[in-house]
């Protein structure tokens, strides 16, 4: 990369300003691990209920290496619903009840490609990996707006990777590209791997939850947090649960 070019220059005083950014968390001192998978699940549909709001169109005219990309107009992603009121990138996950699980060694991948965030929300359990790659023809920075969690500012050309940790549970992370504005996306870090993120049918499914009662909570960019269901499970047992979110 030309670091005289004007692009080099506005990310190094982006990341100048941001890099301090996110409270320093200590080491993670959560309870040893003692989660053991069982055979019930969870799944159901995510809604809103209400007009569906009319997505905004994107403008990548700033950087033409975006822009060339994407022949098609490209629309915001903080609400993406079906006709039927669908929701997509919303996600469910276990707020109480769950014991502390062992992170898993695969890593999440995050992926800029085509000037967006790949996935747009993901969960990820505390100390997994996530790698995070750029596939694009120019330079983007990542940076991850942590509150509990260190808060990062990473810049990467194509091609280059990143490793990063989560050492507490954080609901949710903002993830953002200082160069390009409109690059966000979202991730939650849980103690468990109970989290689910809906597809464009607003469907969901959590599984392998042992016996237990636990309490679910849905997350939507937009509309924020549902209220909390409770459910009572029998191991191997299978339950349906619906969240609705009501558009203004």
């Amino acid at each position: 990369m030309n670091w005289k070019s004007p692009w080099a220059v506005t990310f190094l005083a982006l990341v100048m300003m941001g890099s301090g950014c996110g409270k320093k968390s200590p080491a993670s001192q959560l309870p040893p691990p003692t989660g053991v998978m069982g055979k019930a699940e969870i799944s159901g549909k995510v809604t809103l209920q209400g007009p569906i709001p009319k997505p905004a169109k994107i403008s990548m005219d700033a950087d033409p290496a975006c822009q060339a990309q994407h022949p098609n107009p490209v629309y915001d992603e903080s609400v993406v619903a079906d006709a039927q009121g669908d929701l997509a990138n919303v996600l469910v996950y276990v707020k109480d009840g769950a014991a502390v699980y062992a992170p898993p060694a695969n890593p999440v991948t995050l992926i800029q490609k085509a000037c967006l965030y790949e996935p747009h929300v993901f969960g990820i359990q505390v100390n997994q990996p996530l790698d995070i790659f750029n596939d694009d023809p120019t330079l983007h920075n990542v940076h991850a707006v942590a509150v509990t969690n260190d808060g990062f500012n990473v810049g990467e050309n194509q091609n280059d990777k990143t490793e990063q940790l989560f050492s507490q549970p954080e609901m949710p992370v903002k993830f953002k590209c200082d160069v390009h504005g409109w690059m966000t996306c979202y991730g939650g870090v849980f103690t468990h791997p109970f989290f689910s993120v809906t597809g464009k049918d607003g469907t969901f499914k959590i599984t392998g939850l042992p016996a237990g009662d636990y309490s679910l909570v849905a997350w939507q960019e937009k509309y924020g947090f549902s209220a909390p269901q409770k459910v009572s499970l029998k191991d191997g047992q299978s339950v349906k649960l619906n969240f609705t979110f009501g558009a203004p």
